[in-house]
């Protein structure tokens, strides 16, 4: 950790939003590389070049069914003057042998096939009579239905120029080419590519795994009945979400009760699999803000193992709005990242996207580049100027319009409106100096999606 995150709460600083993630990026470090299969790797970032080992396609081949042809043997064909050839055979695709093509003769070829010895170029069966002696066909006779197709005679309607739909051997790509860079993350594109060049399993970064704690007494799982008093717990849904979103393989723990100690053991129950911990809730300074309780204390250099060994978590106040109340140390003997979120809705998933995100991002090894959402500037469009507090940097939700390089406010600045963050896609971001913005004004806005 950082000489910054001791176990302890920082009561006289008030920390920027600059500092804390910074404190945050410089501790939390890319997870080590590992080799995986191919359809494990989606989602993760390698860590090496890949290079080709075989040209894609390996072979020419047909890009049409048809009749793979001489040039010379098709020149000037017309319908009125067809060019007469004798059909030798079939080639299908996967087959390993091909008949040699003499001039006056075709053979019969499906799309990727190999292009037969001798063969310069493919007429599409549609410029044909399909062996049948009539006009133009639409479509082959199956071989199983009639393998004599694959003999006799086919009336060629159209020339064909030399390579005419061909595909070349290592057209896509080269052997001895760079099919992928360190630092792709692999989606089903780059799955597909590493499968067509014989790659069965690559090395790359795990995705990392998040796990979701909600903290609160009042919290009902959704889809129970609410009873005088409670609420359904939102939040471990929200960031369970989010940080599959983020790229994470997230695990969401139902809420916990205000029992500190119940959350102490949950935690320490759920580090086996966790590379980043975060929790929502009982960060602030209530009587029953059990995560404060739970974690302030730990850190004891003497402990051998639990949660508290080689711990430390540092509770901070923040000079941003909403999220002023945070969290962020490690815990357990291996030293996991626990970052420390807010309760109320709002302040919980932009805490999320500024903190915890970029956490993630980085533990999947992305460039710096990747690792934070993109920014740009737009004006504010409003029916009034936008209020901010002296010495916070705020963050609204905003509904972006790229057409027109605008941004509007949804929902007012309450951290309970979870509504209007359903209908936001964007943050507009109000400087610390700032505590007025009039509508026309250019203003920085975090784009969401």
């Amino acid at each position: 950790m950082s000489s910054a995150t001791t176990p302890s709460s920082s009561h006289g600083h008030l920390w920027s939003v600059d500092e804390h993630l910074e404190d945050i990026l410089s501790t939390v470090h890319p997870l080590d590389p590992i080799e995986l299969q191919l359809l494990d790797a989606q989602g993760c970032v390698l860590v090496e070049d890949v290079t080709v080992p075989v040209s894609l396609p390996p072979f020419d081949n047909s890009s049409m069914d048809g009749y793979a042809v001489r040039v010379a043997d098709v020149a000037g064909a017309s319908e009125e003057f067809p060019a007469v050839l004798t059909v030798i055979g079939d080639v299908a695709a996967g087959q390993s042998e091909q008949p040699t093509v003499r001039p006056g003769q075709a053979v019969r070829i499906m799309t990727g096939a190999p292009l037969p010895p001798d063969a310069e170029a493919v007429v599409p069966v549609e410029w044909t009579d399909g062996g049948l002696g009539a006009g133009p066909v639409s479509t082959m006779t199956a071989h199983s239905a009639a393998p004599e197709g694959a003999s006799g005679e086919v009336r060629v309607h159209r020339a064909a120029g030399d390579r005419a739909h061909v595909r070349a051997r290592g057209s896509d790509v080269k052997a001895g080419d760079r099919a992928l860079a360190a630092g792709t993350v692999l989606g089903p594109p780059q799955i597909s590519l590493l499968a067509a060049i014989g790659r069965g399993s690559v090395r790359v970064r795990p995705r990392p795994r998040v796990v979701v704690v909600s903290t609160g007494s009042e919290l009902v799982q959704p889809g129970e009945p609410l009873a005088q008093g409670q609420i359904y717990d939102s939040n471990s849904f929200a960031l369970t979400a989010a940080a599959r979103d983020a790229g994470a393989i997230a695990y969401r723990v139902g809420a916990v009760a205000d029992d500190a100690e119940t959350l102490r053991s949950t935690i320490e129950d759920q580090l086996i699999r966790a590379d980043l911990v975060v929790t929502t809730g009982g960060v602030s300074v209530g009587a029953y803000d059990v995560v404060k309780e739970a974690l302030s204390a730990i850190g004891d250099p003497d402990e051998e193992d639990g949660i508290g060994a080689g711990s430390g978590v540092e509770f901070r106040k923040l000079a941003m709005q909403p999220g002023k109340p945070q969290g962020f140390g490690a815990v357990g003997p291996d030293h996991t990242p626990l970052l420390a979120l807010p309760g109320n809705p709002v302040s919980s998933y932009v805490s999320f996207e500024l903190f915890v995100r970029p956490a993630i991002r980085t533990l999947m090894g992305l460039p710096a580049g990747a690792v934070h959402r993109p920014q740009v500037r737009a004006k504010l469009t409003a029916d009034k100027a936008l209020t901010s507090p002296a010495g916070r940097r705020q963050f609204l939700r905003g509904a972006h319009d790229p057409a027109t390089g605008t941004v509007t406010p949804v929902g007012g600045a309450g951290s309970h409106l979870v509504a209007a963050l359903a209908h936001a896609d964007a943050l507009i971001v109000v400087p610390e100096a700032t505590t007025s913005v009039e509508p026309g004004t250019q203003v920085d806005v975090v784009l969401l999606s």
